[in-house]
């Protein structure tokens, strides 16, 4: 009789804390040595330990809540502006000089706002299926909006009023054991949100809806319950860390939040958590949390140096620190993410340090994760009745079948509504072609993330690499002296290689395009700072600002003067910026309509399996759209330099908002395989003259421009939800099919 063997699979991973978490505590002392060494005069005192531990407690708060929605397989976005919007209302109730109430109907109606957003961004993307990233993306855009228009870009104090409710505000303050009480609050926080997630059924359904929604779907677990659940989580996670700021600092500022999803999602990747969802810990979370803050900390405390200062003549040595330029830290926290995420597949599913360890004792390597993702993949073909609607229509009706159709509608009868409105304004030829000016910036963007949305992909870098290319065009005229054709050619470059790492750690490393390029917009966004030193610069050879003045103004420096008439009246008011834009425009619409390598595009957004079994070299196609979107927005950033005749570091702002949207409204989908250059074109004047009449005076009311960004936010969201629910779903052509089939019926019941 032959024994069979077994071999056993070892022991299961721990489900509270593991090997993982024990390298986190060692790299953290580590860390904390190393910060000792360069600045001893901060980080060796007891204070820096007590502030590092309060300021990660409201990091690692938020990055508990994070935990559960990434385990789920989703993102959120949003938290950094939940935790600004909760402290600025906040402050907001309780100050007295605004509503001044009571300490528990604010703090009652602050947790009632974070709730309203978790559910808000749990229904937008379980029930109305909207993609996690743009999302949540849309709902940092719409509360950073609301923040500074709240706030109207000051702070807000209540210091006074704070000493009247002593039991509440001494949440933020050192306790009779000689610590901040918010340490103990994230203990509390921390502990129980390991517990849930470990070891009871919230958990276990939690990880089950990450690993396979479908699976668990078919275990009867509610999956978009789950999913809505961790987003509660989530923004109450960010509501509780915005009302112990709020206590402690018994005052508010315009920038609370700002990039702090950047730093809880890289906290909570680097505690071991999946971005593919189905894996992770609260306490390897919460250990991400202290490294992030930590290296935060190190890189802007900076290290003490010695200067020599000349004083009548004599050497005087002077005690100074040195700290990095502005943008640095920006910089270093998005290639953390961006790291942090390669990371996982790398490191952890590879299991390369349990393989190094048992290497080292001589024993069996465990075994890899599996290194694919959900079991049972859908094949995405969308569309298909849609196309067919439009060629089997005429007319009008064929017009009107096609997904571009709504973008040049909405353009025509915008344009119509601030004819109606201000006649005296638009009706100007050189006021149109000053809103012509504002679009021509936004329409270079939207030509290249057009390719990308259409190959299935997203950039959200495009307005960070817009600033990125303009602060080093301007930092090569103004601080180099360089001449304006070296100086485009500088920006074109820093742009180009933005666009070159977006690509490469998207196609070649596979991780998702959102998080390379949400990783690229720290990064560029920083870079930009940092090259400005944070200032504006301004001052340059009016040869490179012929870049962005109009056609006339470019014939008269060289010398040539057009005869008074049409052509004259024309050049004067267009521009050079709007010619290029243009040519560009027609040269990539011809080549994504009618060469084969837009059909690879398109068929590579609409179904990437089908496309490469078809002989497509999808990652090529994916490789040079994200490079093009970087070229387009490159070249908007060059132009805008020299249409302002100066850079600000705030260049681009929002752009990746317009620009998106307006793809979306001209017809592309958020889910890859459709896309015009007509539809983006039309869809970027759409939001161009959106914010031309949201910033027209009418009878003396001009919105302001924080609200305008916000009426923006809206638009994207609904036009992300148009083309899930009425173009994907086909309900107009349903809706003309049963009226259709109905009419077919009466005619066939008078018939009988």
């Amino acid at each position: 009789m032959v024994t069979a063997k077994t071999t056993s699979l070892g022991r299961a991973p721990a489900q509270l804390a593991g090997g993982w978490e024990v390298g986190l505590l060692l790299f953290l002392v580590l860390l904390y040595v190393g910060g000792m060494s360069v600045n001893p005069t901060f980080f060796a005192s007891t204070e820096a330990l007590h502030a590092l531990l309060r300021d990660t407690s409201r990091v690692g708060i938020i990055a508990v809540g994070m935990t559960f929605v990434i385990v789920n397989k989703d993102l959120d976005l949003s938290v950094g502006s939940v935790y600004g919007l909760v402290a600025v209302v906040f402050a907001r109730l309780f100050a007295p000089s605004f509503l001044d109430l009571g300490i528990a109907a604010s703090v009652l109606l602050c947790l009632l706002l974070g709730a309203a957003i978790g559910l808000l961004n749990g229904v937008l993307v379980t029930i109305l299926k909207a993609p996690a990233f743009i999302a949540t993306l849309t709902i940092l855009f719409i509360g950073r909006g609301f923040v500074l228009a709240l706030t109207h870009g000051q702070a807000i104090y209540y210091s006074d009023k704070a000493n009247e409710f002593p039991l509440f505000f001494h949440l933020g303050e050192t306790n009779v054991l000689g610590f901040n009480n918010q340490i103990l609050i994230f203990a509390v926080v921390a502990a129980t949100g390991a517990y849930v997630l470990a070891k009871t059924r919230w958990g276990y359904e939690t990880f089950a809806t990450g690993g396979n929604e479908q699976a668990a779907v078919y275990a009867g677990i509610p999956t978009r319950w789950v999913r809505i659940r961790a987003y509660l989580i989530s923004a109450l996670c960010a509501t509780l860390a915005a009302l112990l700021s709020a206590a402690q600092d018994k005052g508010v500022t315009p920038l609370y939040g700002v990039s702090w999803e950047l730093t809880v999602i890289a906290s909570v990747i680097i505690g071991g958590a999946s971005i593919l969802g189905g894996r992770g810990r609260v306490i390897g979370s919460c250990l991400g949390a202290a490294v992030v803050v930590l290296i935060d900390k190190v890189l802007r405390e900076g290290w003490p140096i010695t200067r020599i200062v000349v004083i009548d003549g004599e050497n005087v040595a002077v005690n100074a620190r040195f700290t990095l330029p502005a943008g640095a830290v920006l910089v270093f926290l998005g290639l953390l993410l961006v790291a942090a995420v390669l990371v996982e597949p790398y490191l952890i599913r590879r299991q390369v340090a349990g393989r190094f360890w048992a290497w080292l004792r001589g024993r069996p390597p465990p075994p890899a994760y599996e290194m694919g993702g959900v079991a049972l993949e859908g094949v995405q073909t969308k569309g298909a009745m849609a196309g067919d609607l439009g060629l089997e229509t005429a007319g009008f009706g064929r017009f009107f079948a096609r997904r571009d159709a709504l973008a040049i509608v909405l353009t025509v009868l915008l344009w119509l509504t601030g004819l109606a409105l201000r006649p005296d304004y638009w009706w100007n030829l050189s006021n149109t072609f000053a809103i012509l000016l504002n679009y021509t910036e936004l329409a270079l963007i939207a030509v290249g993330l057009t390719y990308v949305i259409a190959a299935g992909d997203i950039d959200l870098s495009v307005g960070a690499v817009l600033a990125l290319a303009g602060s080093t065009a301007a930092y090569f005229l103004k601080v180099l002296g360089a001449d304006p054709l070296t100086a485009v050619a500088m920006g074109l470059l820093a742009g180009m290689v933005a666009g070159l790492v977006n690509a490469t750690v998207t196609v070649g490393f596979k991780l998702p395009a959102f998080i390379a390029t949400l990783g690229m917009f720290y990064i560029a966004r920083g870079l930009a700072a940092w090259f400005v030193a944070g200032q504006q610069l301004t001052g340059w050879p009016e040869s490179y600002n012929l870049l962005g003045r109009k056609a006339n103004d470019v014939l008269l420096h060289f010398g040539f003067s057009l005869p008074p008439g049409f052509v004259r009246t024309v050049a004067e008011v267009v521009s050079v910026q709007t010619i290029w834009m243009f040519f560009v425009a027609l040269a990539a619409g011809i080549v994504l309509a009618y060469t084969p390598f837009g059909l690879k595009v398109l068929s590579t957004g609409g179904n990437l399996r089908a496309a490469a079994y078809a002989g497509i070299n999808t990652n090529r196609v994916r490789f040079l759209a994200l490079l093009l979107s970087a070229l387009c927005a490159s070249m908007a950033g060059i132009i805008n330099v020299a249409y302002f005749r100066s850079f600000n570091p705030v260049a681009g702002q929002f752009r990746e908002l317009d620009a998106i949207a307006a793809v979306i409204i001209g017809g592309g989908s958020i889910f890859g395989g459709y896309g015009t250059m007509i539809g983006s074109l039309a869809g970027a004047a759409a939001i161009t003259l959106v914010r031309a009449l949201l910033q027209l005076n009418v009878q003396g009311f001009t919105m302001p421009q924080h609200w305008i960004n916000v009426f923006i936010g809206v638009i994207l969201i609904v036009a992300v939800l148009v083309d899930i629910w009425v173009r994907q779903a086909n309900i107009f052509g349903r809706v003309r099919s049963w009226r259709a089939r109905r009419g077919q019926a009466v005619e066939a019941k008078h018939a009988g």
